[in-house]
């Protein structure tokens, strides 16, 4: 617990020192509270009881719904007699829940969703140079390109998608694979080579797959350039299918996940970070839950780690090989990534998590093929996300860290003179 390690220069601890320094520590999830608390702070959480606490991550309703998807905001005022108070107050979306099975509200929903679809195939088109077909399933991955997020992973399970494919007689493709255009945007660390190297496999993919004119509009697959927040306003209310596949234990929370069930879209994941909560809130069932368990992916890497190999199956033995032979153009710089996998340095559990994920694909394509089901899925995940406001957020962080109270704030004068000196009437009010 010394707040400095030893050695030659010596160095300060300085998570350490944030813990002694603060009256309150929190994590962003509460798997991720937890983990601290039993792992790496756990002598302090001894020596500080209460101290390290759990604030769950939130978003703004006000940009990631009323904003971005004007026409669901409007959906839902109008569903909720005509008012907006559900903008402030995001529990009251818990009302929703009786009209996922309404026809009109169902028929209202399904029609948005396409408008946001159709809205973000122009922009690919603009800015991607990819026509992407409207009738598919939108499948999106959108976040910082890591190998803890496995952005490999998804990329892995479109090559064995796209062989599978290509092996089905055409006559029996339509009735084996739901189209779907797969999506992955995210920025890369400008020295890690990695998560370059991943980019590098994801545009040969989408280069080849994309001009495969023997699968027609199966499959399509882009990578999403300069993601950044005024894309994710267009990309988000579009997606129907988002990934959030982070290896258990790594992910302190995300709150894209977040966005995603807010606007509509199912979620594919891993029991990591917020998805914990996020299953809690709306059901299991309305999510497509796949992988280890924290505790499987420590036993997995202490097998690793005494020597454990001949793991990666014949199906993922394929898709390495075919990337190795260069039917993707080249691709070296991903080769020693692979190698490294399939020798004991799976340490982000790709190898072992990928038939799990290919089941839990396959669920996907089966539900979609019901898209009333399908969207009535999504509703269920809009009515219970009111607990991922940032409202509800900085309301405990106001309550047990800061230990303040709100005050009214006085509407701001439509007198530009008088505007310029509000400050003083908000010191009036306190």
């Amino acid at each position: 617990m010394s707040l400095v390690e030893e050695g030659y220069p010596k160095k300060i601890r300085m998570a350490y020192l944030s813990i002694v320094c603060s009256h309150t520590v929190n994590g962003v999830a509460a798997l991720h509270s937890e983990l601290l608390k039993k792992t790496i702070f756990s002598e302090f959480d001894e020596l500080y009881p209460g101290k390290i606490q759990n604030k769950t991550n939130g978003v703004t309703p006000r940009r990631w719904i009323h904003c971005c998807n004007p026409k669901l905001s409007a959906l839902i005022s109008d569903t909720l007699g005509g008012v907006d108070e559900w903008i402030t107050s995001l529990d009251n979306l818990n009302q929703l829940a009786p009209f996922a099975s309404d026809r009109s509200f169902l028929e209202q929903f399904i029609a948005i969703k396409k408008e946001n679809k159709a809205r973000l195939q122009s922009w690919v088109k603009e800015h991607a140079g990819v026509e992407i077909p409207l009738d598919s399933l939108y499948d999106i991955q959108v976040k910082r390109i890591h190998e803890y997020k496995r952005q490999l992973m998804n990329i892995l399970y479109v090559i064995h998608r796209y062989l599978s494919i290509l092996e089905t007689p055409e006559h029996q493709r339509a009735d084996k694979f739901v189209p779907r255009v797969v999506m992955i945007g995210g920025k890369a660390a400008p020295g890690y080579a990695n998560a370059k190297a991943i980019i590098k496999l994801i545009t040969a993919v989408s280069e080849k797959v994309n001009n495969d004119q023997s699968i027609g509009n199966l499959l399509k697959v882009v990578f999403l350039p300069n993601y950044n927040v005024s894309s994710a306003q267009i990309i988000i209310p579009a997606a129907e299918l988002s990934q959030h596949i982070s290896t258990a234990g790594t992910e302190a929370s995300g709150t894209s996940n977040m966005k995603f069930v807010m606007n509509g879209a199912l979620i594919i994941g891993t029991m990591d970070g917020a998805n914990v909560e996020i299953a809690q809130e709306i059901g299991e069932e309305n999510m497509f839950i796949f992988g280890e368990r924290v505790d499987g992916v420590t036993k997995i890497r202490a097998a690793l780690q005494q020597g454990q190999r001949g793991y990666v199956g014949g199906r993922l033995q394929k898709v390495f090989d075919t990337i190795t032979s260069g039917f993707f153009g080249d691709t070296t710089i991903i080769h020693h990534v692979l190698h490294s996998l399939a020798n004991g340095g799976d340490h982000y559990i790709t190898c072992f998590d990928f038939y799990s994920y290919i089941d839990a694909q396959d669920v996907v394509d089966r539900t979609y093929r019901d898209y009333n089901k399908w969207c009535k899925m999504a509703i269920a995940g809009i009515a219970k996300s009111g607990f991922f406001s940032s409202d509800r957020t900085i309301a405990e962080y106001c309550r047990d860290i800061w230990a303040i109270q709100p005050v009214p704030v006085p509407h701001p004068s439509t007198n530009p003179n008088t505007r310029t000196r509000s400050f003083a009437n908000l010191t009036d009010a306190l």
